[in-house]
């Protein structure tokens, strides 16, 4: 059988999220005059956001998050705060009813951690706002990994890095009961006639005992329009690619060159083929990427120039310090970053020691501040539209990517700009839709361009969970 090649393999159709925080994402770019990113706490803010990705049929918007700041840097929080990197914060999920309530088709990735909220809670506030944003929901699942979270969060330190995995799927087997297990599809009756209002026969308690979790549910929250939100996932450690393997539906991925993450895509779908039974391609892989777009090249590089005048390397650096636990203002100015076994995110480290800045150049603490500084960890694609699109074509070529997270560097202002240029650009080579598969349909429905597809795919590990509408529970047995 022939191997198949960038050359030989179908076209893909790609998937494209905007990625944003309730707060800043480039550090001191909030002073450029353009840049509106500061007005985060404003409704009007992120709906007009919202309006904006829809007209121009973004599949959603990916909103991360951290549960604390970012002071490993110079053992401090005060680059941060100065800088505005990612610092202050405000919690994601609340806005979402607010950008759903003025669309009808762009779905939310929300970034809620593992480690700190009790499943039970969670469930049913991700089933709240499923309902909210009838079924337009995505959880990105984290395990967190600020030790100053942890402080504010009741505990000394965070928990080992691959501690927390084995509590995260713990986690995933609590939020599958919860969600798929403890009511049939068809429990809410709304018999007016009879006075029922939902029949107590299908409603059941799930009796989690576990390690790190008890809870005997039932979940207070009816099934909501997908059952479990789309299942996102960030990390590609040695346990972050097990955990993803078998329960991520798309996995995010940030790295400055598509070699970084190539091997550890093709490792994660062949963990989830050979071990869990799904089909590799099942599995959507977005790679963070931040275009810098002119209508000429030169436009493009005064953009680049005009924002590095903004930059804060500090800020980045402070960034860079909570990703990895290392403190780089303990470096000399020319020497090399170094593999350090790490706590915080494993994969982050491991990237910048193994892979050169390309060339003759290396790493050091100046030039990961510069790379940082703008739109985060994902690489600057920069240059007209035709060659934006032949960097994201390279990136789909090189690492077998399904589609892209936009970065920004100006809020909205780089969004107008890929909704203007690149997108058409993008259409043109036939990679991006015309318009939603699925109109007014769930998040996973247009995810996987497929109507009817709203509950987790039958290959999923969470599909055997699901309690269907006419199977008797004698039928059905909660996994253990």
């Amino acid at each position: 059988m022939a191997t198949e090649t960038p050359a030989t393999r179908p076209k893909k159709q790609l998937i494209v999220n905007a990625f944003v925080m309730i707060g800043h994402q480039s550090p001191g770019l909030w002073r450029h005059p353009d840049d509106e990113s500061w007005k985060f706490g404003d409704v009007d803010h992120w709906v007009e956001l919202a309006k904006l990705l829809e007209d121009a049929k973004f599949h959603g918007i990916f909103i991360a998050d951290v549960l604390g700041g970012y002071d490993v840097y110079k053992k401090s929080l005060d680059p941060a705060a100065i800088s505005g990197a990612q610092w202050p914060v405000n919690e994601p999920l609340s806005v979402v009813p607010a950008m759903a309530a003025a669309t009808k088709n762009i779905g939310f990735g929300v970034t809620v951690s593992t480690t700190y909220e009790q499943p039970y809670h969670l469930a049913r506030r991700l089933a709240t706002v499923d309902h909210l944003t009838k079924g337009r929901l995505g959880w990105n699942i984290v395990t967190s990994y600020l030790n100053s979270a942890a402080k504010n969060m009741g505990r000394t330190e965070q928990l080992a890095h691959d501690d927390r995995y084995v509590q995260a799927a713990e986690y995933l087997s609590v939020m599958y009961k919860l969600f798929l297990s403890s009511w049939r599809d068809d429990a809410v009756l709304l018999d007016r006639t009879s006075g029922t209002y939902t029949d107590p026969s299908l409603i059941r308690k799930i009796n989690h005992t576990g390690r790190f979790f008890s809870v005997p549910g039932p979940a207070i929250t009816a099934p909501s329009p997908q059952r479990a939100p789309l299942l996102l996932q960030a990390g590609t450690s040695k346990a972050g690619k097990i955990f993803a393997a078998e329960h991520a539906e798309a996995i995010f991925v940030s790295a400055h060159s598509p070699a970084v993450v190539a091997g550890k895509i093709a490792e994660v779908r062949a963990l989830a083929r050979d071990q869990f039974g799904r089909k590799a391609e099942d599995i959507k892989v977005l790679a963070l990427v931040v275009p810098i777009l002119g209508r000429t090249e030169e436009e493009a590089q005064a953009k680049l120039k005009d924002y590095r005048q903004y930059a804060s390397t500090e800020g980045a650096l402070a960034l860079w310090g909570g990703w990895t636990g290392i403190d780089l203002d303990q470096y000399g100015d020319d020497e090399e970053l170094r593999h350090v076994e790490s706590n915080a995110v494993k994969s982050t480290v491991d990237a910048y020691a193994r892979f050169s800045k390309g060339g003759a150049e290396k790493w050091t603490k100046h030039t990961v501040g510069e790379h940082v500084s703008l739109g985060g960890n994902g690489p600057l694609l920069v240059g007209t539209a035709e060659q934006v699109a032949d960097g994201i074509e390279a990136w789909v070529d090189e690492a077998d990517v399904d589609g892209f997270n936009f970065g920004y560097v100006l809020f909205p202002q780089s969004f107008k700009d890929i909704t203007e240029l690149l997108i058409p650009e993008l259409r043109k080579r036939g990679l991006f839709w015309d318009d939603y598969a699925v109109p007014g349909g769930t998040y996973r429905e247009n995810f996987y361009g497929k109507e009817g597809q709203k509950y987790p795919l039958d290959s999923h590990v969470a599909s055997k969970y699901h309690w269907k509408a006419g199977v008797a529970a004698s039928e059905h047995q909660i996994p253990v």
